[in-house]
């Protein structure tokens, strides 16, 4: 079958469109015509955590605004530098569960593989803005060991692409890991996390839904996207052609203060998922990673926020709200 990809719509290759993200506040602020003053915050703010937006993205913002919820993702602040009690660099414990390089096990049944250590962009609540990256990118013959890992350990099911985001990387790369997995017989599943069907959806070729969609696997795909703006006609398109191929297609959000903090937020977002073609999945409480502190909502406005929407919305409409406490075997439903 041949697909007609988003690239097809596109100026530029993806690799292209990843080369030529902003990178600089100065350019994010003359594009988005923001006020000067608030220059010097960026700059130190993203001397600590790079600043990274691709343009694809960018161009869903409101110029002038300096609170658009896309924008508010993104943008370095002052905040970000204050010292927080709580907070820390691995909120997760992932080191702890990191036994190969590239390999995180935190849960029975299934595994982390760290594809890459890049992102198209920089969400500045990422909880693993502090994750050492530079030990985990595996050689292929620690690849290898990785995999060996999963052969020994038959209760693992389920194999989860991450990052970063592994979508960055090269196809080859993607393909050549899914088709090692294939000779597992114990694993059944493959998941892939990633964000750049919202930020960057020409992301989604011929060559990516080629080895997304191998029979071998039930494969899905969680996206992640926050607000219901995300989700514009370039992002549908690629959405589509995704559930063309057969991949199966969920939401994780993260509640984010002034960002999706309302109850018209989280339901436009779960309306527009859904005609989408996208299931909701999780929402998650903030993971408290040093330099989001300002991002955070209290749980029980998370609470109430939770019980509006499962008042108000057909149940497969309503994420699972959620938050990741470190050792527990699953996440953790807040009730």
């Amino acid at each position: 079958m041949i697909h007609r990809t988003v690239a097809t719509w596109q100026t530029e290759t993806w690799q292209e469109a990843l080369k030529n993200v902003i990178r600089s506040p100065e350019e994010l602020f003359n594009l988005l015509k923001l006020d000067p003053a608030l220059l010097p915050a960026a700059h130190l703010a993203s001397g600590d955590f790079a600043l990274r937006v691709p343009r694809a993205f960018a161009q869903r913002m409101e110029p002038g605004n300096i609170n658009d919820p896309l924008l508010r993702q993104v943008l370095p602040i002052g905040d970000e530098l204050l010292a927080a009690p709580g907070y820390s660099h691995d909120p997760l414990d992932e080191n702890s569960a990191n036994p190969h390089p590239g390999l995180v096990h935190k849960y029975q049944s299934r595994v982390l593989l760290v594809v890459t250590g890049s992102c198209a962009i920089n969400c500045r609540y990422c909880f693993r803005r502090h994750f050492p990256y530079a030990d985990n990118r595996p050689s292929r013959a620690q690849w290898q060991q990785a995999l060996d890992y999963i052969r020994r350990d038959s209760s693992i099911h389920e194999v989860i692409f991450s990052g970063g985001d592994p979508l960055n990387a090269p196809d080859s790369t993607l393909a050549w890991l899914t088709d090692e997995l294939s000779t597992i017989e114990h694993i059944t599943r493959l998941r892939v996390h990633s964000r750049l069907p919202i930020v960057l959806p020409a992301r989604i070729t011929d060559e990516c839904l080629e080895w997304l969609a191998r029979p071998r696997f039930a494969n899905s795909l969680v996206i992640h996207a926050n607000h219901a703006r995300e989700l514009d006609a370039s992002v549908a398109r690629a959405l589509a052609l995704l559930r063309e191929a057969g991949v199966t297609l969920l939401n994780q959000t993260v509640l984010l203060k002034g960002v999706n903090d309302s109850f018209e937020s989280l339901t436009e977002l779960s309306e527009r998922l859904f005609a989408c073609g996208v299931l909701p999945y999780y929402l998650h409480l903030l993971d408290k990673v040093a330099g989001a502190a300002h991002f955070d909502v209290p749980e029980h406005e998370a609470h109430q926020l939770h019980q509006q929407l499962l008042h108000s919305l057909s149940g497969y409409l309503v994420p699972k709200l959620v938050r990741e406490i470190p050792g527990e075997p699953s996440k953790t439903p807040v009730i």
